[in-house]
């Protein structure tokens, strides 16, 4: 997810303190959750504060880190719900043409494969059975929930700002699809 002011991407938030020395817990959003440490210095949604993380650590299903500067459970939570940031150039290119940052296909022009604007990408939410694109339609204001595979999403143009959505032909009974 990028800031809607700048070209910030959401790595992670910090949550409850983890022991009496100032660790924190943080839910990360990187594919291997232990790669927050390494982007360095990161920004927060915090005027002035920057927080560099270091003994970043997997426990359970959340990474425990230590903060520079913090050295203390009370400080510590005093960070809880802080989210983490960092500057969208500090990131690698993906390395598979089919891999992309969520952050960069969200604001995409959705079209069918005939030309049809859809709408566009709003977010990439996914409920436990797999990566969805959501796409709003600018005129209705209504929300359409799309798998995010290569049959249904098979062209992603992020230059030229859309991606192409081939409709899956068996949509449950009752549930239209947008023209």
């Amino acid at each position: 997810m990028t800031t809607k002011d700048s070209n910030l991407i959401l790595l992670g938030t910090i949550g409850a303190a983890h022991g009496i020395k100032g660790q924190v817990r943080i839910a990360t959003h990187t594919q291997d959750p232990e790669a927050i440490g390494s982007y360095g210095p990161l920004t927060t949604d915090r005027d002035g504060l920057v927080v560099t993380l270091h003994k970043v650590r997997l426990h359970k299903n959340v990474v425990v880190a230590h903060i520079k500067g913090i050295s203390d459970r009370t400080a510590a939570e005093q960070l809880n719900g802080v989210n983490l940031y960092v500057e969208r150039s500090k990131l690698p290119d993906p390395e598979d043409e089919d891999d992309f940052y969520h952050a960069d296909l969200i604001g995409l022009e959705a079209r069918l494969d005939t030309g049809v604007v859809l709408g566009t990408v709003t977010a990439l939410p996914n409920f436990g059975a797999g990566d969805l694109i959501e796409v709003r339609d600018p005129q209705s204001g209504d929300t359409f929930l799309y798998p995010f595979t290569k049959a249904v999403v098979p062209h992603v143009n992020i230059q030229e700002g859309f991606l192409t959505i081939v409709v899956p032909l068996d949509a449950p009974e009752g549930e239209e699809e947008p023209d």
